[in-house]
């Protein structure tokens, strides 16, 4: 079965930063594509970073480059999204999605969700 399991969601001011973590289980992690998406209220959801935890591929969306990072660490199936100088529109659900395939992971169509975890910023 698979597990994705967020954590280091949490309140933070603006300019502050962040760790999220993804523990991911259920699947072999080299094989697969993981990435962060977030969904604030009244809004859709959209992708915000993905690896390709076999040969390093990243994806960032614009609103994120530069300030965020996304790295993985595969002897623990864990992918981590360093978030810094968070700005108070940053505040969402951040969740971790995997999939085999990388393009249907970046386009947010993938089958494995997590549950997800708040991230508020306040200015």
């Amino acid at each position: 079965e698979v597990q994705l399991v967020e954590s280091g969601g949490g309140l933070v001011q603006a300019g502050g930063s962040l760790r999220l973590s993804c523990a991911a289980s259920g699947f072999t992690f080299d094989d697969y594509a993981i990435g962060w998406f977030r969904q604030a209220p009244g809004k859709d959801r959209e992708g915000v970073s993905c690896v390709s935890t076999g040969d390093g591929r990243t994806y960032y969306a614009d609103s994120v480059k530069g300030r965020f990072t996304i790295s993985s660490d595969n002897a623990k199936n864990t992918v981590y999204l360093q978030m810094s100088s968070l700005k108070p529109e940053d505040t969402a659900v951040y969740y971790c999605a995997a999939d085999a395939n990388y393009w249907t992971l970046v386009a947010g169509t993938s089958g494995y969700w997590g549950q997800g975890t708040q991230v508020t910023v306040s200015s």
